[in-house]
């Protein structure tokens, strides 16, 4: 089961959106996903409860628990499973990312949300360096924002999706509905944003995968060679 966290220490960064967007495009193409909500607000959770249809199951979690949850979930035969965290909640975002195979970050080409980053490299750090990827969010039509955010998060040596979301209408408009962006206009442009992104994350996980199983051979080979020698 491969595990992704959304953390962001600033609030609105379009956390829960890029979570039920994952969600349902890992359900598009046969995989069984979860949503693990954390936040007191249970956003996440509310979009469930305006959804029609079955699937991604969204479940209420603490962050005691979520360890728990995620076994449970590999158990039931989920494949993807997306953590959603609050803002300003230390102790929800540790908690993610030590359990999750990439943290995701989304965030907002603006200094407000930028500004909190070293914040959640902290975090990062303190869950053992998980690997991360910011996601740039409501990104402007028109301007270089985005290449100035780039480059600051380069600087801050936080690796960048190639690919980002644009600040759209259809996703507040989906999830009013309980839907993602790509049901609620299959054709548009923020459908296709979403299915470039969920692509490079999912073969991000897949390269991450192949990285620790090669990093475990190798330590294992090495203890063997020390035992035999």
């Amino acid at each position: 089961m491969y595990t992704v966290a959304l953390v962001a220490q600033k609030g609105g960064t379009g956390k829960t959106t890029l979570a039920v967007s994952l969600a349902v495009a890992a359900g598009q193409v046969g995989l069984t996903s979860i949503i693990v909500d954390l936040d007191p607000q249970a956003t996440a959770c509310n979009w469930k409860d305006r959804r029609k249809g079955d699937g991604p199951v969204v479940i209420d979690a603490q962050p005691a628990r979520l360890a728990a949850a995620l076994v449970k979930a590999a158990e039931n035969g989920v494949d993807f499973a997306v953590i959603d965290t609050p803002a300003r909640n230390e102790q929800s975002a540790l908690a993610a990312a030590k359990v999750a195979d990439l943290v995701l970050i989304p965030c907002r080409p603006q200094a407000y949300d930028l500004e909190t980053i070293p914040n959640t490299k902290e975090i990062l750090a303190l869950a053992g360096n998980t690997p991360a990827l910011a996601i740039l969010n409501a990104v402007p039509a028109i301007g270089d924002r985005h290449e100035q955010a780039r480059a600051l998060l380069n600087r801050l040596q936080v690796p960048v999706c190639p690919y980002m979301l644009g600040n759209r209408a259809v996703f507040g408009d989906a999830g009013a509905v309980g839907q993602a962006a790509q049901e609620y206009d299959p054709r548009g442009k923020g459908a296709a944003e979403i299915l470039q992104v969920y692509k490079y994350i999912l073969s991000t996980l897949v390269q991450l995968s192949k990285d620790k199983t090669k990093q475990e051979h190798h330590e294992h080979q090495s203890q063997s060679d020390r035992a035999a020698g």
